[in-house]
């Protein structure tokens, strides 16, 4: 039987591997899981809403029946995001408006995450509606970052992020409308992948993917963990967008070495914003890193009009907002006016009521203008390397979604962000890899990202980096010593 120690120093894949070769029992996993999460939660407060019981039954059930661990993932520790439904769970999405919302259906995602035999012990925590760049949501209260108690891990994953980084799952589910992945995998030492839009699975409600901006992956310690994971939600067909052409295994192919690679570097903020010295070494580091094994590095201007495809994907976020806030205000029969809900909430949601269809076809059609101007520059480049955020990790409390300064708020929100939503208009795949620390020794990723479709390269790529790169594994609070 393994200890917790044992448990810490496992990812996902050779959790996975050892339930298949018989080393370990699911329930014992799955207790180790509970025991972390019962030894580190209380502080970080990733978790939000607890299925401890349930899933210790069910991995006593999993036990029972080896034949249900034959292959895949069957019987390794899993979180769901707050943001996505978990039939018989509360549904809150980070919201005082939902804190009573049992979902009566699972997700697309998560059924997808239940039929492969993942154990969910709950729901981690997020900023109301996934709507900021920091996890303090009034509904919960604030996750703090394993790595430094002081400090924020990020938004809007960033339950899912401290649950990982503290050792409670080698992997949690995660979604990424803005840079909702990778901003907190860079802010808590983690590999963050945002697949390709058409790649995985769709929601039943088009609303909940915000017209296709918004999709859903994990967040992990090791780059073959996301590749299995997404071996799990990628699509058979193509469903509601275009589906690139895929490897049948995105973990068989990350033993691909990648070489000769045409590889941009993005150093200049796309509004000017002054970057952070830290944040310009890790990338300055890494390009030296790609130099090193054989790729060919170039700094580029920016590559697409980031000025309108901001201001689409302002537009579409508003009236997804809205879009969201309503249906509950309906069900609950109350006027926005009065309704329980962050300020920056509220303020986006109005925006939202106000724009018109027109508006909303033109924001559509500035994103595939850019999504063209992208597809231009990766004929000369198959990756980019930029910041994730413009700041090293932010401190509690910094940025607040129920301040009553929301132009402060606003200023701050712009000043700390710029180089990953972009890649949700467009629909690439982009990644943080937590290749840096600051001075003050907390995590810095660096951003990668490939053309619509090459999820596999940007994979192989990573890999490639962090098996020359090793970062750490688990958080210093994580660790049991």
């Amino acid at each position: 039987m393994p200890n917790l120690n044992d448990y810490l120093a496992l990812d996902a894949t050779a959790m996975a591997a050892g339930l298949r070769d018989g080393d370990f029992k699911a329930s014992e996993l799955v207790s180790l899981a509970v025991e972390q999460a019962h030894r580190v939660n209380p502080t970080i407060n990733a978790i939000n809403v607890e299925g401890y019981d349930e899933a210790l039954a069910l991995a006593a059930d999993l036990d029972k029946k080896p034949a249900g661990l034959a292959d895949g993932v069957a019987g390794v520790p899993f979180l769901i995001k707050d943001l996505s439904l978990l039939e018989g769970l509360v549904a809150t999405h980070g919201s005082r408006l939902y804190q009573d919302a049992i979902a009566t259906r699972s997700a697309n995602i998560v059924v997808r995450y239940l039929d492969a035999g993942l154990v969910i012990l709950g729901k981690t925590n997020t900023p109301e509606f996934g709507l900021t760049l920091t996890t303090e949501p009034m509904a919960h209260g604030a996750t703090l970052n394993p790595w430094n108690l002081d400090y924020s891990t990020g938004g809007s994953s960033g339950g899912a992020a401290a649950a990982v980084a503290a050792g409670i799952v080698p992997v949690a589910h995660a979604t990424d409308g803005g840079g909702s992945i990778r901003i907190p995998a860079s802010c808590c030492g983690l590999f963050g992948l945002k697949p390709s839009r058409g790649f995985t699975t769709i929601e039943k409600d088009i609303g909940d993917s915000w017209s296709g901006m918004s999709v859903g992956h994990v967040v992990s310690r090791t780059v073959r963990d996301s590749a299995m994971f997404l071996n799990l939600i990628t699509l058979d067909e193509a469903a509601l967008y275009p589906m690139p052409a895929a490897p049948r295994s995105f973990a068989d192919h990350l033993d691909a070495v990648p070489s000769g690679l045409r590889i941009a570097v993005q150093n200049q903020h796309p509004f000017g914003e002054a970057l952070d010295p830290d944040v310009m070494k890790a990338v300055e580091n890494t390009a030296q890193l790609c130099e090193s094994l054989g790729h060919h590095v170039t700094v580029v201007e920016h590559p697409a009009d980031y000025k309108s495809a901001a201001a689409a994907m302002n537009k579409l976020v508003c009236i997804h907002t809205f879009q969201t806030v309503n249906r509950r205000l309906q069900e609950l029969g109350i006027d926005l006016e009065v309704a329980d809900v962050e300020n920056s909430t509220r303020q986006m949601a109005e925006m939202g009521a106000r724009f018109s269809a027109v508006d909303y076809i033109r924001a559509r059609d500035s994103l595939t203008r850019v999504e063209q101007q992208m597809a231009v520059f990766h004929q000369k480049y198959d990756v980019l390397l930029s910041p994730v955020l413009t700041k090293t990790t932010a401190k509690l409390g910094w940025l607040d979604m129920n301040t009553g300064d929301l132009n402060e708020y606003g200023a701050r929100f712009r000043a700390y962000s710029g180089f990953t939503a972009l890649y949700n208009g467009t629909g690439q795949p982009s990644a943080s890899l937590p290749l840096f620390q600051d001075s003050a020794g907390l995590p810095v990723g660096v951003m990668a990202t490939a053309a619509w479709g090459n999820d596999h390269l940007l994979l192989q790529l990573s890999a490639q980096l962090e098996q020359a790169a090793p970062w750490p594994q688990i958080a210093p609070f994580a660790d049991t010593d």
